[in-house]
């Protein structure tokens, strides 16, 4: 059992907030983190319940989030928490690394996963070339059904895009984009951020953005228009400053969403109600 010491319990926000890509699955330990990742591990070590984690979330004015899928087992589980909880929406998909499971079969169950009332989601699903877990001929493959799934569903698109930008907008701009797509977890420069805000795709900033290495980062927020920003922790991964190395968790969005309002020039309050007001464009009313 890993001895991570958990971070500490930020100030509370002075307006709600919600949380809109995390993984309540490897959070709780239902599902072992890949490759043994040692942040993972220490979070499951915490022995995290769902109810825990909503109300230390709550907490701090996080007050709703959205646990999203990755395999077909990872969605099955989240579709069913969420169907679970009235502060919880799910995103079901294949990731892009587990690509080469996007059966004619799994794919299926993920549309039908898709059309439950508390899913709203399609993803996390995209590509991926900094892993070479799946062919990149899968990739593709696997992402453009998912983005007809969710053109079929009316249900948001959420995207996984690591160093695969260019790729990522041109299957959008070839296969035709949904209502509503998801660029989760940021990590384009000003350029990139500012292709997306003339889609209209939503990007959604976690911890990295307030790494002091991440100026590029922390650029692009400054680009994307607050009426296309979300704020995520994509827990227990990519916990923000100070908390590098240890696990993330929902209760910490506060440290992430103050450093995108000082970059905006905005009152965090301001900023989270400007995000929760596009969560529920995104996700729908809650």
């Amino acid at each position: 059992m890993s001895t991570t010491k958990l971070p500490a319990v930020p100030e509370p926000l002075a307006a709600e907030v919600f949380d809109s890509h995390c993984h309540l699955d490897i959070m709780v330990g239902n599902r072992q983190a890949s490759s043994g990742d040692p942040v993972a591990l220490a979070a499951q070590a915490a022995q995290a319940s769902v109810d825990g984690i909503l109300r230390e979330a709550r907490s701090v004015g996080v007050t709703r989030l959205v646990t999203i899928g990755y395999d077909l087992p990872s969605s099955r589980w989240n579709a069913e928490t969420a169907g679970l909880h009235a502060d919880v929406y799910a995103g079901v998909a294949i990731h892009p690394n587990e690509a080469h499971a996007s059966t004619p079969e799994t794919l299926a169950e993920i549309e039908e996963l898709a059309r439950l009332p508390h899913v709203r989601a399609v993803g996390e699903t995209g590509l991926d070339y900094y892993r070479d877990w799946a062919s990149k001929d899968d990739q593709h493959a696997s992402f453009r059904a998912h983005i007809e799934i969710a053109k079929r569903t009316g249900r948001a698109l959420v995207i996984h895009d690591r160093e695969a930008h260019d790729d990522v907008l041109r299957v959008l701009a070839d296969q035709g984009a949904p209502d509503v797509v998801v660029f989760h977890s940021f990590s384009g420069d000003a350029e990139m951020a500012g292709r997306c805000a003339g889609a209209g795709y939503f990007m959604s900033f976690s911890g990295p953005v307030t790494y002091k290495n991440a100026g590029y980062l922390r650029e692009a927020a400054a680009v994307a228009p607050k009426e296309l920003m979300l704020v995520e922790t994509d827990a227990p991964y990519l916990p923000p400053a100070p908390h590098r190395g240890k696990p993330n968790a929902p209760y910490l969005i506060p440290l992430t969403l103050r450093c995108l309002a000082e970059v905006k020039g905005m009152e965090p309050a301001g900023l989270a109600e400007a995000i929760s007001a596009n969560g529920e464009t995104v996700f729908g009313a809650w």
